[in-house]
Order: C-alpha cells, then sequence, then structure tokens
C-alpha cells in the first residue's frame, strides 16, 4: 500500500479527531507504523485504553480502499493529503491539520489570499447584505471567500463571491457529498463550477454538532484573516475566531446595531481587540494589500456625470446596507428625488441592491 494511503485511511478512520490523529504519529512515528501497531501497542496511547484499542482494531480490518476509490471517482472527488503539494501551506501550518480533506470542484488557489468570512445562521436583513456585500467585492479585488455553507451569513458570503465572479471555498461539516443545509443544493453546485467543497469527512458522513467546531479549524487555517460579520454572544463564529486567534490570523469584525443581540458577539470581538472594519478597503489593508484595486474606468466617469441628488445619494451609501427610508432621513430630501436618485446610481452601476431591498455601493 502506498505511504500516501496510510494518511488517508486514518482520515477515513477517525475523521474529525485531527489533535488525537496526531498523537498517534507521535506515539508510532508514522501513519503506516501507527496503522500496524497490534492491539496491545495501540492501547499504550494516552487516549486509547485496551476497549478502545480493540475497537479501532476492529474497524480499522473493514476499511478497504478500492470501494472508496470507486465512489470518488464517481463524485470526481480529489484526495489530497498533508505531505502533498496541493495540501494549501498555511493550514498544513495549524497545531492539528486534518491527515487528508476530501476535495471537489476547482483545487484551491495557493497563489490567492484566502479570507474567510462567518457569521450567525440567523442573521438579520442587515447582517445578509452586509456579507454578501463585501463577499462580492473582495472576490472582484481576487480574494478567495472562505466560509462554511451553513445558514445565513456563509450562504450570503459564498454568494456574494460567485456573483463578483470570484472564487469561494466552502467547508464542510459532513461528507463531501452530502448537501447540508439541505436548501444550499444549488449554491453547492455553482460553488463546484467556480470553487471549491473541502472537508475532512470522507463520503456519506451526515452532519453532526460535533463535527462543526473541528470544521472551525480548518476554515480559519486555510485563511490570512478572519471576517465576523454578525454574531450572537454564544456564536460558532466567535469559536471560529478562536481558532483564527490561535493560529496567528488577522481578526476582523463588522460593527452591528448594538440594540440587536444578534450583532453581541462581533461587538464584543471589536471590544476585545478586533479590528472594526466598514468597507472591503479596509480589509484589504488589513491583510496588507493596501487600497490598491482601482475602480473601474466606467465607474469614475459615471461618477463625474451625477446630479446633484445623485451625488448627496451617492454620498450618504457605504458597503454597509442602508434601507430607502435609512437614506431619506440622512439626506434630507422628499422620497421620489431620492427614489429616482437611486434608481439612476443602480442603472449607472454605482450601487447594488442587495435582499430586503437594501442599498449598498458598488466601489471599493
Amino acid at each position: 500500500m502506498a505511504k500516501r494511503q496510510y494518511w488517508i485511511y486514518w482520515q477515513l478512520l477517525m475523521p474529525g479527531s485531527g489533535r488525537r490523529l496526531w498523537q498517534l504519529i507521535d506515539h508510532f512515528g508514522s501513519p503506516q507504523e501507527a496503522w500496524e501497531a497490534s492491539e496491545t501497542d495501540l492501547a499504550q496511547v494516552s487516549f486509547l485504553d485496551r476497549q478502545r484499542a480493540k475497537t479501532l482494531v476492529r474497524r480499522r480490518e473493514t476499511l478497504h480502499y478500492d470501494k472508496l476509490d470507486q465512489l470518488l471517482r464517481k463524485l470526481q472527488c480529489q484526495v489530497i493529503t498533508v505531505e502533498d503539494e496541493q495540501y494549501p501551506a498555511l493550514l498544513r501550518n495549524i497545531y492539528d491539520p486534518p491527515f487528508a480533506l476530501f476535495v471537489r470542484g476547482k483545487l484551491p488557489n495557493l497563489d490567492k489570499i484566502h479570507l474567510a468570512m462567518v457569521g450567525s445562521r440567523k442573521a438579520s436583513p442587515y447582517g445578509l447584505a452586509a456579507a454578501e456585500s463585501f463577499a462580492c467585492e473582495l472576490a472582484r479585488a481576487g480574494l478567495v471567500i472562505v466560509s462554511g455553507m451553513a445558514r445565513g451569513i456563509d450562504s450570503s458570503a459564498h454568494q456574494g463571491a460567485l456573483k463578483g465572479r470570484g472564487a469561494t471555498v466552502a467547508v464542510l461539516g459532513c461528507g463531501p457529498d452530502v448537501v447540508y443545509p439541505r436548501e444550499n443544493s444549488l449554491l453547492m453546485k455553482q460553488i463546484m463550477e467556480q470553487g471549491t467543497i473541502i472537508t475532512e469527512f470522507p463520503p456519506g458522513t451526515p452532519p453532526t454538532a460535533w463535527h462543526f467546531p473541528s470544521r472551525n479549524r480548518i476554515i480559519s487555517g486555510l485563511c490570512k484573516g478572519l471576517l465576523v460579520v454578525e454574531a450572537a454572544a454564544k456564536s460558532g463564529a466567535l469559536i471560529t475566531a478562536d481558532f483564527a486567534l490561535e493560529q496567528g490570523r488577522e481578526v476582523m469584525a463588522i460593527p452591528g446595531n448594538i440594540t440587536n443581540v444578534k450583532s453581541a458577539g462581533a461587538n464584543k470581538l471589536i471590544r476585545q481587540g478586533a479590528v472594526l472594519v466598514t468597507r472591503p478597503a479596509e480589509v484589504l489593508e488589513e491583510l496588507g494589500l493596501g487600497d490598491s484595486t482601482p475602480q473601474q474606468p466606467d465607474l469614475i466617469e459615471n461618477k463625474d456625470a451625477l446630479t446633484g441628488s445623485e451625488k448627496i445619494v451617492f454620498t450618504a451609501l457605504s458597503h454597509l446596507p442602508s434601507t430607502q427610508e435609512q437614506i431619506i432621513s440622512h439626506c434630507q430630501l422628499p422620497a421620489s428625488e431620492v427614489a429616482v436618485a437611486l434608481t439612476m446610481l443602480e442603472i449607472k452601476g454605482l450601487i447594488r441592491v442587495l435582499p430586503g431591498k437594501m442599498y449598498v455601493s458598488a466601489g471599493l
């Protein structure tokens, strides 16, 4: 059996057990020696006892790589081991990288900077709009947007990256062939066409609660930075932020309404030292890229041709979404004049309309 298959075998046998798998390697010296160890020798490992070692040996004997290989070919799913060149270097260097990754779609572009975007599953219209807007503009700027394909902020981040015609990576807490949540079936297909599906869990693995904290270390581990868009005080996004800090990543957060409990976690992160960002350009600056992405010439030309009311309305907008009522209040213009200005600005490509009739600036 080839050396790389031992990495894959252990990943099949103990998916989501990164730290324990590395303890095995530390104990035996290599995945092959660990695989060939006797029940007695396995029982000497710190997290195993005689009964657990017996169960492990019994399960080990049921694995057949040929059957897995056939299934992976059918799914058009690749397997990358921690020793392969295609394995992301940033992820390889975290404390407990997965032994192997199951990948569908395009292999990750390791030359591009990856940014994780996470937040609440039960996000507000503000949070959803902000996630989509930031992801769209940052994907256009060349960043790879990484998230977990969960409901809420994750899905909006992937959708924004796709709309920006950029790359996006979805890290799953289940097998690469399992759609979770079910309503994201189309989104998963679109991600595979334009980006990447990655998981440490083998085909057929259902989503289970404990899988997601394990998944979160991969989301942050793939990236140079993490952006928390909206998160409650006890959100899985904060677990990802903890992993990001542990891994030495840049942690940023978009501020939220202080009266909204869904923003409490993101606001707390800012209070604890996370970088507050209100524009995609600030994310680029924090990642060391500067505000270097040039605006499109046609957008600059359109800005120069704005009428008086269009300039006022455009100046009132940012990458944090606003309702038409908020814009009217800020600009102190008649509702009909603001409505016309918004329509013209959208036609000129200077603003975008997000779900829930929320308006944002279209430029970095």
